[in-house]
């Protein structure tokens, strides 16, 4: 049952050439238990596909904003347009369990000094985009490399408008020099201003994995690769913490050579080079 103590939602939802799935995602929404929240909708659309597709959720508290392409770009759109006490930047191809905004809700409630959860993406058979801890954790500046997903990230909106816009030089799209992480950015510069964020395994989100094939799994890692270098340099990441982001796709490398794995050792070896590459770019003006 929803209660009138449960901090509110604003949900940024970022899409471009997609009908069905952002539908999807309406429809997970209609069954919440919690009704207190607002679907931010940023259009990248240059026509009007979306129109029809939100007619149908008129119950919904829906507000449709148009940015240009680029997923940084457009939930910087939506940043100034926020007003509820809890924020979170759902994909348009995932859903939300029908308890998952009460449960959240719930857990900000009871401890003010929480300031953001990260969560997990599950399929509809329990399997994740990665082996995800099964135990709650802090987040750290050295750990939050593996417990950030854009998807299940929740923030007070305290907390978001402290740090500000989102690095538009990351993410999906055009004008982005480097095509993942700005979650992890983002949850970075949150760390640095002291922010307490913990990895909730219990939030989890339905998202289908993605069927790779090797020349895509390869084009995987040096995108990510790339993007995790320029962060360890934007960042003034240690040379020790350089290091052993350096040596984790190298282990992995021998590692898919011993299992005779070829398409998994070139992603990883592909991983190395992004890495290499991004931490060897510009470093960023602050």
């Amino acid at each position: 049952m929803d209660e009138p103590s449960l901090p509110t939602w604003d949900l940024v939802l970022c899409t471009v050439g997609r009908r069905e799935e952002p539908a999807r995602f309406l429809d997970s929404l209609r069954v919440q238990t919690h009704r207190g929240f607002r679907v931010v909708v940023v259009d990248q659309n240059d026509d009007e596909r979306l129109a029809p597709v939100l007619a149908r959720y008129a119950e919904l508290d829906v507000l449709h904003l148009h940015a240009p392409r680029g997923l940084s770009r457009s939930r910087n759109a939506a940043l100034p347009r926020l007003r509820a006490e809890l924020v979170a930047f759902p994909d348009d191809d995932c859903a939300y369990p029908p308890d998952l905004l009460e449960r959240t809700a719930r857990r900000f409630a009871a401890d003010p000094g929480l300031d953001g959860l990260t969560g997990r993406d599950l399929d509809p058979a329990g399997r994740g985009s990665r082996a995800w801890p099964d135990e709650p954790r802090r987040l750290s500046t050295a750990n939050v490399w593996y417990h950030g997903l854009s998807a299940a990230v929740a923030l007070r909106h305290d907390l978001v408008a402290r740090v500000g816009a989102f690095d538009e030089g990351l993410g999906l799209g055009p004008g982005a020099r480097w095509a993942a992480a700005e979650e992890v950015d983002y949850l970075i510069r949150a760390l640095k201003l002291g922010a307490r964020v913990e990895f909730d395994p219990d939030f989890a989100v339905e998202h289908a994995l993605r069927a790779r094939g090797p020349a895509a799994l390869s084009a995987l890692g040096r995108e990510e690769g790339g993007s995790v270098g320029y962060l360890l340099r934007k960042h003034g990441y240690p040379r020790r913490a350089v290091a052993r982001m350096l040596v984790r796709p190298v282990g992995g490398t021998a590692l898919s050579l011993a299992r005779r794995d070829p398409a998994r050792a070139r992603f990883h070896l592909n991983t190395l080079r992004g890495r290499l590459a991004g931490y060897a770019s510009r470093r960023p003006e602050p």
